[in-house]
């Protein structure tokens, strides 16, 4: 294996080692409140997101697909960290598009 293979699954291993540490705070962080008071979401570590709760079709389309939301990165639909807001991702596309022709034809 080269060095570059080396320093790829080093990082891998790193990453698998922090998502997990990640989503080990989170359970940690839900599982110390009182029964009644987890909400199985939040932020871990300060400003990590986490989302436990289980996926409904309503947090699918919030999260990965809310054209009108400023956020390109937002809280992932089930896990520890981001997801990317697609609809907002081509909307933004799209007006960029729109912008060229617009100016293209002047």
């Amino acid at each position: 294996m080269t060095s570059t293979g080396k320093n790829k699954s080093g990082f891998s291993k790193a990453v698998k080692v922090v998502s997990l540490a990640l989503v080990a705070a989170a359970v940690t962080k839900e599982l110390r409140k009182e029964p009644d008071e987890r909400t199985w979401h939040g932020t871990v570590a300060g400003f990590v997101p986490y989302e436990l709760r289980f996926p409904t079709i309503e947090r699918i389309k919030e999260r990965w697909w809310a054209p009108e939301n400023p956020q390109i990165f937002g809280p992932r639909v089930w896990g520890v960290g981001w997801a990317v807001n697609v609809g907002r991702v081509v909307a933004l596309g799209q007006r960029w598009i729109d912008d060229r022709q617009g100016s293209a034809s002047d």
